[in-house]
C-alpha cells in the first residue's frame, strides 16, 4: 500500500546532554517504506482472543481508580509535537536511571502510560503503523519516535480504538511478544497435576530512540513459532491534567469577596490554596488532640484548615477514618490538608466555605 508524498517542514531539537543538540529532518514517504520493514517482523496466525486494552495509570496521588474516559484530556497534535523532551535520570542504588520521554510544560501537561494488547497478524498482514521522527540524527541512536497515524485497512486500523488505541504523536517506549511456547507437566512434589501453558515474553525497548534505532529494535523480535502469539505494546501518550474549578466563600466578618481558584487534579486542598495566596488559619478551631488552639502544619490534627463543602463533594478524594472521627459532627466538612481535588481524575467545580466556625 502506497500512501501520497508528502513533505514535512518540522524541525526539533532533541534536548538530552547538555550542549549536543542536533536538529533532524525526515520525509513522510521515509516513514511509509519503513514501515513496511517493520510489518514483515509481525507474521503470525491470529490467536482467536479478544484484544485488550488497559491504561497503566500514572499515579495521582489521593485520586484512586480514574472513572472518566481519558481521552478527553488528549492534546492537538500540534501542541503534542512541540512538548515531547526526553530527560536523563542518573543510576542510583534503587534506580537503574536511563533516557525516558517527559514533557517540557509538565505544569499543565503529563506522560500517560497506555497498553494496548492485540493478536499478532497473519502472515503478510502489516501492522499498519506509521512512525515519525521528530527528533534525531544523532551517531548514538537516540531520538524521539512518534506514531504519525494509521495504515487505512491495516490491522490496527481495523481493531479500532476500542482494540488498539494507538493514536498520533503516541511515542512506542517498547513491543513484547508473548506466546504461549510449550506445554509442561505441573509437578508439586512428587505429584503430577496435568499439562500447563508456559509463556514467553519477547520485549524490546524503543523509548528515546531515533526513528532508524526504532526500526532496529522492533525488526529485532523474533520470527513466528505458532498461531498463539500476541503482541504487548506499551505507549507513552501526552495529556493535559484536568482540572478543577473552586470558588471560596467566606464568613460575612470577614468582609471579603468570593474568591476562584482553578487547581490540577491530584493537588492537595490546603497546599493548593496556599500556593495561590490563600491562607487557611481559623481561630476559633480547636485541635483535636489537646483541645487547645495551635496550628498543626497538616498534620490533620488542628481543624484550623477544615472547610465546609457546599458543592462538588464528589471531586475529593474519600475522607479515611481518622478524618471522619475528628469531623463526625459536621459531616460535610474537610480538613484541607488531608483533601485532594480531581478525584478520579474528574473534572468539575467545588464551592466551599471558608472558616467555617465563622458562619
Amino acid at each position: 500500500m502506497f500512501l501520497p508524498r508528502r513533505f514535512l517542514t518540522f524541525v526539533f531539537l532533541l534536548q538530552i546532554l547538555e550542549g549536543y543538540n542536533v536538529p533532524h529532518y525526515q520525509y513522510a514517504n521515509a516513514f511509509v517504506a519503513s514501515s513496511q520493514i517493520i510489518a514483515s517482523t509481525y507474521k503470525c496466525g491470529m490467536n482467536g482472543s479478544n484484544t485488550k486494552l488497559h491504561e497503566s495509570a500514572m499515579p495521582f496521588i489521593g485520586l484512586g481508580n480514574r472513572q472518566v474516559d481519558m481521552n478527553q484530556y488528549n492534546l492537538p497534535i500540534d501542541i503534542i509535537q512541540t512538548q515531547w523532551t526526553a530527560n536523563v535520570v542518573a543510576k542510583t542504588m534503587n534506580d537503574e536511571g536511563g533516557i525516558f520521554l517527559g514533557c517540557k510544560n509538565d505544569r499543565d501537561y503529563f506522560v500517560d502510560q497506555i497498553r494496548v494488547m492485540i493478536p499478532r497478524p497473519i502472515e503478510g498482514i502489516s501492522l499498519g503503523i506509521r512512525l515519525q521522527e521528530i527528533a534525531g540524527g544523532r551517531e548514538d541512536g537516540l531520538g524521539i519516535t512518534v506514531v504519525s497515524g494509521l495504515v487505512e485497512g491495516s490491522h490496527v486500523d481495523k481493531l479500532g480504538k476500542d482494540g488498539a488505541d494507538i493514536q498520533p504523536g503516541d511515542s512506542i517506549s517498547s513491543i513484547s511478544l508473548l506466546r504461549n511456547s510449550r506445554l509442561t507437566n505441573d509437578i508439586a512434589g512428587t505429584q503430577v497435576f496435568g499439562m500447563k501453558k508456559e509463556e514467553e515474553v519477547i520485549k524490546v525497548k524503543t523509548e528515546c530512540l531515533g526513528y532508524d534505532a526504532t526500526v532496529d529494535a522492533l525488526s529485532s523480535l523474533p520470527g513466528p513459532m505458532s498461531g498463539d502469539e500476541s503482541l504487548i505494546i506499551e505507549l507513552k501518550r501526552l495529556r493535559r491534567k484536568p482540572k478543577v474549578k473552586v470558588t471560596l466563600k467566606y464568613p460575612p466578618s470577614q468582609k471579603e469577596s468570593d474568591a476562584t481558584l482553578e487547581l490540577f487534579a491530584g493537588e492537595n486542598l490546603r497546599l493548593g490554596m496556599l500556593v495561590r495566596g490563600v491562607k487557611l488559619n481559623d481561630p476559633l478551631a480547636k485541635r483535636f488532640d489537646t483541645k487547645s488552639g495551635g496550628n498543626c502544619g497538616a498534620g490533620g490534627l488542628c481543624r484550623t484548615c477544615a472547610v465546609s463543602v457546599l458543592r462538588g463533594g464528589e471531586l475529593l478524594n474519600p475522607q479515611k477514618v481518622s478524618e471522619k472521627q475528628m469531623l463526625e459532627d459536621n459531616p460535610r466538612w474537610r480538613l484541607a490538608c488531608k483533601a485532594f481535588v480531581g478525584y478520579g481524575m474528574k473534572e468539575g467545580e467545588i464551592t466551599l466555605q471558608v472558616n467555617p466556625n465563622q458562619w
